[in-house]
């Protein structure tokens, strides 16, 4: 998946304001500006797209964990130069404490039959033998089921 459709659908489920996505950037270490977030926003073919680069998500994903979880003790994480669908998946089940079972429930509700060793597998390190690289399909399916989850409860209460 591109780093900017993970963020659109990311902003789109927790209804987040562009005030809201450059707070989260700057709690991650990233200073930016409505200008940039609004072409990040911006469909593929339009002229004033600009490409969201794997640190910048990064940084975007630490101040979302920092906004959900708190701020930790000790230096603030440094964003990854490089991200993967694991790594992602792993930063959203952080700031939005998810269990394994949690995910699991969520893939179901978008309709995505996925086993527990499988989701495992994706958290393992990428050294060991079961180890397996989480496929945009499982990501997509994961981010849907998040949609579901939050947007019909957050609609709900209107």
């Amino acid at each position: 998946m591109q780093n900017n459709d993970i963020l659109r659908r990311l902003r789109y489920t927790f209804q987040l304001t562009d005030t809201n996505v450059i707070e989260l950037c700057a709690a991650g270490g990233l200073e930016t500006n409505r200008e940039t977030i609004s072409n990040w926003l911006k469909k593929d073919d339009d002229p004033d797209f600009v490409s969201l680069y794997d640190i910048d998500l990064a940084a975007f994903l630490n101040g979302f964990i920092t906004q959900k979880r708190g701020k930790k003790e000790g230096d603030s994480a440094k964003p990854e130069k490089s991200l993967n669908n694991n790594i992602i998946l792993r930063k959203l089940k952080i700031a939005l404490n998810l269990k394994d079972e949690d995910i699991l429930d969520l893939l179901n509700l978008a309709d995505f039959k996925f086993s527990r060793h499988e989701l495992s597998a994706l958290f393992r390190k990428p050294e060991q033998e079961q180890f397996r690289a989480c496929k945009d399909q499982v990501l997509r399916n994961f981010l849907m089921g998040l949609q579901l989850k939050h947007r019909l409860n957050s609609q709900d209460t209107l």
